[in-house]
């Protein structure tokens, strides 16, 4: 690397969703002219480039990604039961907090080739960038892979809610109620133990979350600087002809708003019968569907065979021309962003969140684990662009066919729905002009990038 006022460097967590906004957000920050360094396991950063979407050969090109060195990861199958908790990559996650003195040593190494050194770390990473401090020319900044909402209320929780917050937001249910005990403790403590960062990165609009992002900035929670950039999204999902996936032609020939996407992520394992349930929900709902349905992704999505889910005998053949079933790797973002997807069940990660709302999707909101459950409140309650599947009060029992086919049929084909994509429009004309040159959401990218370039 040439001498440099600014270098930024990346420091992902291993997991899909992670990996795939750390490195849009390098695409966007080196179409700036600035280097970036993206730096994982050889592993993870080969999962990350070959799920890449919207960033073309020339941005990657630009994006120098660094494969650290780890003990051996071992893969344990994802486990199908109704807790969703997905410690099956656990083992991906210890492997990188061997990380704190490679990237100690890349850190020390770019500080004598640039003036500052920018590190941008997953909140979940603290511990492997600590070392920054002892490095004059260094400042880092947590990335938060969360809702605002979420983060802001376990914080406020666990520091026993100094201050008031507004009927709105008390009304809501309590995190404990929400999130496992280990969860809070685990993204508090990360928070908390690390405040010689210089700021915070949020991927959500303030058009969504404002009033959270606000909350974060006193004192009593965080006291630094919060940016919320974006959703950070390719402006254009992927369009390679040559290259585009069969359920988008499929698409193609779909009446407008007609098609339910259902897809749950990368990490949540189906059992059969779940996947029994919702098979025989779709086919008794007559409404038009893509369906995803893989088994999770492994700590290591390249090790040995995956588990295939097994569907009732005859349902592909008899959903012929009425939906299709996608058991590879399918383009979600290109998926929401067609006109012929009409609604989205998804399980509320916050990245399928974004995507939905960018893309004026309506949500039926299936919530599994972690920071779901709060993001279906978001959807359903907050900004009113969906419904829920399953009460998260209920998690403990099974969602029947019944269930799935009464609210694939009202988000699909009542009035009611009709209400919530309307809504779910609105909102994504708002957010996708603010992403626009001048737009708010722009704004703030800039105002990062100002900070940092200073």
């Amino acid at each position: 690397m040439e001498n440099s006022q600014v270098a930024v460097v990346m420091v992902p967590f291993p997991s899909q969703s992670h990996l795939n906004q750390l490195l849009q957000l390098s695409g966007l920050i080196s179409f700036r002219g600035i280097p970036v360094h993206y730096v994982g396991s050889a592993t993870h950063n080969l999962q990350a480039k070959l799920r890449a979407n919207g960033l073309d050969d020339n941005t990657m090109a630009k994006i120098c990604f660094h494969d650290l060195p780890t003990p051996p990861i071992t893969t344990p199958e994802p486990n199908p039961t109704l807790d969703k908790t997905p410690i099956h990559i656990s083992p991906a996650a210890e492997a990188y907090m061997n990380f704190r003195v490679p990237i100690g040593k890349l850190l020390q190494d770019l500080s004598t080739k640039a003036s500052r050194i920018v590190i941008i770390h997953d909140l979940l990473l603290a511990e492997v960038v600590q070392d920054a401090v002892s490095i004059p020319n260094a400042e880092s900044y947590a990335f938060n892979c969360i809702s605002a909402l979420n983060l802001f209320l376990i914080l406020w929780e666990k520091v026993g809610k100094p201050f008031r917050v507004g009927e709105e937001l008390e009304a809501l249910p309590s995190v404990k109620e929400l999130v496992p005990e280990m969860t809070i403790d685990f993204i508090a403590s990360k928070s908390q133990n690390f405040k010689d960062r210089a700021g915070d990165i949020h991927n959500t609009s303030r058009l969504i979350e404002s009033t959270y992002i606000d909350l974060l900035a006193r004192k009593e929670i965080r006291g630094n600087k919060q940016w919320a950039i974006r959703p950070i999204l390719p402006v254009k999902p992927g369009s390679n002809e040559s290259s585009r996936h069969k359920c988008l032609e499929w698409l193609d020939k779909q009446a407008p708003k007609t098609v339910i996407f259902v897809s749950f992520g990368t990490l949540i394992s189906l059992s059969d019968e779940e996947a029994r349930d919702i098979a025989i929900g779709l086919e008794q709902s007559k409404q038009k569907f893509i369906w995803v349905l893989r088994d999770a992704d492994k700590a290591d999505i390249f090790a040995g065979e995956t588990r295939r889910i097994e569907l009732p005998i005859g349902f592909e053949e008899r959903m012929e021309g009425l939906g299709i079933v996608v058991r590879d790797w399918a383009p979600q973002l290109e998926i929401l962003a067609h006109k012929s997807t009409g609604g989205f069940m998804s399980h509320c990660g916050w990245n399928s969140c974004l995507e939905s709302f960018t893309m004026g999707v309506p949500i039926a909101a299936w919530p599994m684990h972690s920071d779901q459950p709060l993001n279906a409140i978001l959807i359903a309650e907050i900004l009113k662009v969906g419904m829920v599947v399953r009460e998260w009060t209920k998690k403990e029992e099974a969602v029947k066919a019944s269930r799935i086919k009464n609210v694939v049929e009202r988000l699909m084909a009542s009035e009611e729905g009709d209400k919530i994509r309307k809504r779910a429009e609105e909102l994504s004309t708002k957010i996708q002009q603010s992403m626009e040159e001048g737009g708010d959401s722009s704004k703030e990218l800039d105002s990062f990038i100002a900070h940092i370039t200073r």
